[in-house]
């Protein structure tokens, strides 16, 4: 007997699902055109500003495992509603709000809810699509969306940034929640632990107190180069980090369950998320300067050159659900990080003066390379983990996800401004003592500079400040690309055993637990 096929509301569902994902992804880089905007019209401090662009990942990331686990106590359609009622009250606080103080609350609150979603989402999809081949689709859909809103956040705040005031970036949310509170109850099923216990609060703030302080930390190593005040930020998290696990292994309902770590197929999986967004994310962010400051694109043209990057994503997650009907999951993984190091080996060739198609190609190939990836390991983190605590375990991926997007940037990003810094400092000589340290500091800040000096000086700086930039990518992206390759062979060893389970073995599972212990109920609609 094989598990139950999804029929069409499941899938109209899947849509329900997908859309919310779509824009908490999006909130992540929806600000990047707005930020000049909402400047001139709250006049923040240099602070206030970082912290406006900021907060909303560092409360995404704190509360993931959290809020994963909570929809398990209380139903995850449940705590979806909740959550989808508070980011629309909170996107249209931070579209209205008048000091930047109010709009720092606001992104805030903001990332707390939008915590909520990527768990919820994915959890609900386990307990949706029960056929594991439909499932991975499904997973595949929810990872294009998920990567796909971040791409698509600074296209669309370009292009109401164009029409209305940037308080339109945060409307585009409540039309969602709409959406999502009208078709919810009619399309997703509820779902909870049925013996949840009591939630481990101690256990959640030691989570969020551990990877706040982390990620901070790292963001600002990133930002100022290394400081011992920053390191130490670091230093606290991790140490909580412990305090945490060694909770979780006496609590008697623990967030996590760590027993989930023997499986190799859970354990790789998270190693593979980390390693893939530590390369990509951590490059990307070159790649989009590149076409900006070095190319000389508009922000808007910019945004829209790096369509293609999504859209080869969401091409090669349908080729990795295929594939993985015959194929184990850590040769397709492999493959797709092998692919990825190769858009890593386009973007090494890279120069100041390469045609745009050379870096469009390179972004694409690499982020089509990770896309092969994580829908993969999403389904093997969620199919590990018992159907009544899945919600904890969908909090993972997306955790693994920050954490290696942020060292990445810190870690990748440091060694490129090391490049530009020691390359530019002869075009620098004879400027003035701050004029040189703006343009030493950033691309950005030498285009700035450039803008204020005679035109044969500036264009001088701009083409060395430029050239210096490419060297530091391309020693980045040679980084970024043996970390995948690294990441390539470790998930070719680690995972060579496991296979994705076909429908007849999730039957013969779910089947097995019936006879020796009661299943899990899904609470009352």
């Amino acid at each position: 007997m094989s598990p139950e096929r999804a029929t069409l509301k499941e899938w109209v569902g899947l849509a329900v699902l997908v859309v919310p994902v779509l824009m908490m992804s999006m909130d992540m880089t929806v600000l990047y055109f707005a930020l000049p905007f909402l400047s001139a019209s709250l006049e923040p401090s240099a602070t206030q500003q970082l912290w406006i662009v900021d907060i909303y990942a560092f409360m995404l990331a704190g509360l993931l495992i959290a809020m994963g686990t909570l929809g398990d106590h209380i139903g995850r359609r449940k705590l979806l509603m909740i959550g989808a009622v508070v980011f629309g009250a909170s996107s249209l606080a931070a579209a209205y709000a008048s000091s930047a103080e109010l709009l720092i609350l606001a992104r805030a609150v903001l990332g707390m809810s939008g915590a909520v979603l990527a768990p919820s989402t994915l959890a609900l999809i386990r307990n949706m699509f029960h056929d594991p081949n439909q499932r991975r689709t499904a997973i595949a859909i929810w990872t294009a969306g998920l990567s796909g809103g971040a791409a698509l956040g600074p296209i669309v705040s370009g292009a109401l940034l164009e029409e209305f005031w940037w308080g339109s970036v945060f409307l585009i949310n409540i039309p969602v929640t709409i959406l999502i509170l009208v078709f919810g109850p009619m399309l997703l099923p509820e779902y909870r632990d049925p013996k949840p216990g009591r939630f481990d609060v101690l256990g959640a703030v030691l989570s969020l107190a551990a990877i706040l302080p982390v990620i901070y930390g790292i963001k600002e190593l990133a930002d100022d180069g290394f400081a011992w005040e920053h390191a130490a930020v670091v230093a606290a998290g991790l140490v909580i980090g412990v305090l945490f696990v060694m909770r979780q292994r006496r609590a008697p309902n623990p967030l996590i369950d760590l027993s989930l770590f023997r499986d190799r197929g859970f354990t790789a999986s998270i190693g593979v998320n980390l390693v893939a967004l530590f390369a990509m994310v951590g490059f990307l962010l070159f790649a989009t300067q590149w076409i900006q400051l070095v190319y000389g694109l508009s922000p808007l043209q910019a945004g829209l050159w790096t369509l293609p990057a999504p859209l080869a994503v969401a091409v090669t997650t349908s080729v990795a659900v295929g594939l993985a009907k015959k194929v184990r999951p850590g040769y397709i993984i492999a493959a797709g990080m092998v692919i990825a190091s190769a858009g890593f080996a386009i973007m090494t060739q890279l120069r100041a003066d390469s045609d745009l198609a050379m870096a469009v190609i390179g972004a694409s190939v690499l982020s089509a390379g990770v896309g092969m990836a994580i829908p993969l390991t999403a389904d093997l983190i969620v199919s590990a983990a018992p159907a009544e605590r899945v919600g904890a375990a969908a909090a993972l991926p997306e955790t693994s996800n920050q954490l290696g997007g942020a060292l990445g940037v810190a870690i990748l990003g440091s060694i490129g401004a090391a490049v530009y810094t020691r390359d530019v400092a002869d075009s620098t000589s004879g400027l003035p003592p701050e004029a040189a340290e703006a343009a030493e500091g950033s691309l950005g800040g030498a285009t700035e500079v450039a803008t204020h000096l005679p035109a044969d000086t500036g264009d001088a700086l701009v083409k060395a400040a430029g050239e210096a930039f490419t060297r530091g990518m391309n020693l980045s992206a040679a980084v970024g690309g043996a970390v995948m390759l690294v990441g390539a062979v470790g998930a070719a060893l680690l995972l060579r055993h496991v296979r994705t389970p076909s429908a007849t073995d999730e039957a013969k599972a779910d089947l097995t637990k019936t006879e020796s212990a009661p299943a899990p109920a899904p609470a009352p609609e």
